[in-house]
């Protein structure tokens, strides 16, 4: 007959090395007292030796119980490993993701050490883009997902959190005395942009876009550089700069939606993992 170490039999045997007797290891592992005592008697059987000295009220090795301990721990620990590489497998490959360069800067750092620590067999190709190009890439299957702002009247996507608009400048401003007032901002096709100057517009303050980059880096550069008032995403506002308000003269900027885009003609395992990576991320923040 075909003998065969049974692995739930081990780790009874393993919680009775660990807690030093049968009653204390049925506590551990959810058992009566007398089931442990059946397993044991089953592993002895297997084995063909008494693995434990019947010491009252204490569970001690024999020779043979401690011949088998190391083999126990090696078979449970390499079956745990090989569980764990099959369970990994379903999520391998790779995750085409982008999100707004001005978003990424606070959001983004959080979502990757997440999902490094979780799927770390999943490779991640990051594209910074404005919200508008990002959804063009989407549509035209060079994505898997994006992170973007809501157009309004347009709740499309899963939502993810709101992100309020800032005017930010430099704390000594020179520029601020100015008029027309020099504008950092984001490229044409950012909503941002288009909120920014609609308000400046309806509350008559003369402005002039000095400043346009499709990148964070290089706003926050001309703000702090106190050549420019930029309007950014709150969580992107160093504290180096300044937030200006409505008694320093600047109308109230609105708040965002984030929400969190798919591809319709993509679908994996690894990109579910993100995803939802993503939505507890950002319900965190």
């Amino acid at each position: 007959m075909l003998r065969q170490l049974d692995p739930d039999l081990l780790r009874t045997f393993l919680a009775i090395v660990a807690d030093g007797s049968f009653r204390a290891a049925a506590e551990r592992i959810g058992r009566t007292q007398s089931a442990v005592s059946m397993q044991i008697q089953r592993l002895e059987e297997v084995a063909g030796h008494q693995l434990f000295t019947r010491e009252r009220p204490f569970a001690r090795l024999t020779p043979k119980g401690e011949a088998l301990l190391g083999y126990a721990r090696r078979l449970l620990s390499l079956q745990d490993e090989a569980l764990a590489t099959l369970s990994e497998s379903a999520t391998f490959g790779a995750v085409r993701l982008g999100m707004p360069d001005d978003y990424a800067t606070g959001l983004l750092p959080h979502i990757l050490a997440r999902f490094a620590a979780e799927q770390p067999r999943i490779d991640l190709d990051l594209r910074c883009e404005t919200s508008a190009r990002l959804i063009s890439l989407l549509d035209h299957g060079e994505l898997d997902l994006a992170v973007v702002t809501r157009t309004p009247g347009r709740p499309a996507g899963q939502f993810l959190r709101e992100e309020p608009l800032a005017w930010a400048t430099a704390r000594r401003n020179p520029v601020l005395g100015k008029s027309p007032l020099p504008v950092a901002v984001f490229q044409p096709d950012c909503l941002a942009r288009q909120f920014v100057t609609e308000l400046l517009a309806k509350a008559e303050k003369p402005y002039r876009i000095a400043y346009s980059s499709p990148n964070l880096a290089p706003l926050l550069a001309v703000a702090e550089a106190g050549l420019a008032v930029a309007a950014l995403p709150l969580s992107s506002v160093p504290p180096s700069l300044k937030v200006l308000r409505e008694r320093d003269g600047f109308p109230p900027l609105p708040v965002l939606e984030l929400a969190l885009l798919r591809s319709a003609s993509t679908a994996s395992p690894a990109i579910d993992a993100l995803a939802d990576c993503i939505i507890e991320v950002a319900a965190e923040m």
